[in-house]
């Protein structure tokens, strides 16, 4: 059996709610579609990919003795 995942449905009303301004009623009458259409593709953070890691490792490098437990 697949485990379920927590939605987050605070930061979706949050974001249909005071991002773009609708009513509850409003909101809850949405399809999921219309509420992804209305919040744009530009909406969401893109996840840091291996480029960036590897530049951040490059500019920022653990230095020995760096590590400490606690």
């Amino acid at each position: 059996m697949a485990e379920s995942v927590a939605f987050d449905w605070l930061a979706l009303m949050r974001a249909g709610m005071r991002g773009l301004g609708l009513r509850p009623a409003e909101f809850w009458a949405l399809t999921p579609a219309e509420l992804q259409f209305l919040l744009g593709p530009g909406r969401a953070t893109a996840p840091m990919g291996r480029a960036r890691l590897d530049e951040l490792l490059s500019a920022y490098p653990d230095e020995r003795g760096d590590m400490t437990n606690g």
